[in-house]
């Protein structure tokens, strides 16, 4: 029997998705308005029908998710700490040396995490 899913992730998906994109959205627009933004929130209810009737536990997809996500949160960490260094990014917002300390006293602790992660 397929799982129910929660109705809350296709609305916020399309939310991002417009943003994103910069197309009209909004639940208070009628549906000619914000074509695009209901065509989110119907693909991925689609979607997410369609993966009820399949193996995958939505539990230990969340999970996985997440690992990647914790994975990929260091080097962009990382590559944000680089760019508030750059006044050619920053102009005269930069961040000060102790920001920067922070920044990258964070993403060591991020890394060590994450290779713990894999050692342990």
């Amino acid at each position: 029997m397929p799982k129910a899913r929660s109705p809350q992730i296709a609305g916020s998906a399309a939310y991002a998705v417009a943003e994103m994109f910069r197309w009209p959205e909004g639940l208070d627009r009628r549906p000619r308005e914000a074509k695009a933004f209901y065509a989110t929130i119907a693909a991925a209810t689609l979607g997410s029908i369609a993966l009820s009737f399949t193996a995958l536990d939505p539990i230990r997809a969340l999970h996985w998710s997440a690992v990647i996500n914790g994975i990929l949160a260091t080097p962009l960490t990382a590559m944000m700490v680089m760019m508030v260094r750059s006044p050619r990014i920053m102009g005269r917002l930069t961040a000060p040396w102790w920001m920067v300390l922070g920044g990258g006293l964070t993403v060591a602790a991020m890394a060590l995490a994450t290779i713990g992660f894999f050692v342990l």
